[in-house]
């Protein structure tokens, strides 16, 4: 999550972000691709944990209260991405532009689960797996629609003169990385003791590093865009690690996860000051994930005025890197890194008093839907 916010921060105060994408190779550079890479790993591994989540709440739960509380948590996260999400994007009341994104995924991947989790558990697994590993099997077919779109093609779809729409977040692929990550939660219960755990994430996570590396030196399957030779070795590793995102290819996913479940396996014992901060951020997702973007967004207006332009100028037709009335804004990458830390900094203490209101306020139930 905190990784999250540094690709944003990009969005709104990176000159570069407005010229040309971080994976253009003909002009970008390893700093740019890298900063742009490492934030790959948070909407899986998020999505993935979320599915973990759902399980160990489920571990307090009946079948039937966690398929309840899945499909109201799936329906409310839908409802907020379309509006507070996309308005905190932009901040422009008619909503030009809307994007379906990370939350409106999970929300949906949620209601999925609702029912899968009254399969069988090999059943579950299987579907789970048929979706990441088999999903671009699906990449060379093509169908007009929206309902095509929201299954496996990012699309951009025109509503009206004034009113676009974009699937940024495919579902099939986002919907088997969920059902994973809730089978994923056995590894959390009681019979597993944390040496086992260990054992099993590194080797879980060593065998999606290789599985990626194998596949993806094979260059045939599993990604949209193949790597291939350029002008240096450096570039050529980045060609290597350039996976598709939008939707997630099985090599994308295997390229993420497996880094993640290996960070798993060694975090589950730190301890100390940095380790409790990040816990009160996680503890408070949703929280985090919204009051972030309209943080940014909000400081991007007086950055907007402190560089020569004016504060409206951020009020977005679609998103600030597409708008052409921001060419020419921007800060460099070092500047762009000062003022992620920064928000760190701003949203840790509001992320630290929440999570304390929430833990002395259980009685109120609408407070674990934010």
């Amino acid at each position: 999550m905190v990784i999250m916010v540094l690709d944003h921060v990009r969005d709104y105060f990176h000159a570069d972000s407005l010229n040309f994408s971080p994976e253009d190779f003909s002009q970008t550079t390893p700093a740019i691709f890298l900063t742009r890479w490492i934030t790959h790993f948070c909407a899986p591994t998020f999505v993935f944990l979320a599915g973990t989540s759902a399980f160990l709440s489920g571990q307090r739960k009946s079948k039937k209260q966690l398929s309840s509380f899945l499909l109201k948590r799936g329906l409310w996260l839908i409802i907020v991405d379309l509006i507070i999400v996309n308005f905190a994007w932009s901040f422009n009341v008619r909503l030009p532009f809307i994007g379906l994104g990370v939350i409106w995924a999970i929300g949906i991947s949620m209601m999925i689960l609702a029912a899968v989790i009254h399969l069988r558990y090999w059943i579950g697994m299987l579907l789970g797996i048929i979706l990441v590993f088999g999903h671009n099997l699906l990449d060379t077919v093509h169908f007009d629609g929206f309902f095509w779109s929201i299954l496996h093609e990012s699309t951009v779809f025109q509503l009206n003169e004034t009113r676009f729409i974009r699937v940024t977040y495919p579902l099939l692929p986002w919907i088997g990385i969920m059902i994973l990550g809730y089978n994923f939660g056995r590894l959390y219960t009681k019979a597993f003791i944390a040496d086992r755990r260990k054992k099993s994430l590194l080797m879980m996570g060593a065998a999606s590093i290789l599985l990626f590396m194998i596949v993806r030196a094979i260059n045939i399957y599993g990604d949209l865009q193949p790597w291939s030779f350029q002008s240096s070795p450096v570039f050529t590793i980045l060609s290597f690690l350039n996976t598709t995102k939008y939707p997630p290819s099985m090599l994308y996913t295997l390229m993420t996860l497996g880094p993640a479940m290996i960070f798993l396996a060694y975090a589950e014992k730190i301890s100390g000051s940095f380790a409790r901060a990040i816990i009160h951020i996680g503890r408070v997702p949703m929280f985090f994930y919204l009051l972030h973007l309209y943080l940014i967004h909000v400081i991007a207006l007086f950055a907007a005025e402190f560089s020569g332009f004016h504060w409206t100028d951020m009020i977005l037709q679609r998103r600030v890197w597409l708008d052409p009335q921001l060419k020419g804004y921007g800060f460099s990458l070092a500047v762009t890194y000062l003022i992620w830390i920064g928000i760190i900094l701003i949203l840790y203490p509001l992320c630290k008093w929440y999570d304390k209101y929430k833990t002395d306020h259980k009685q109120y139930w609408w407070l674990s839907y934010l």
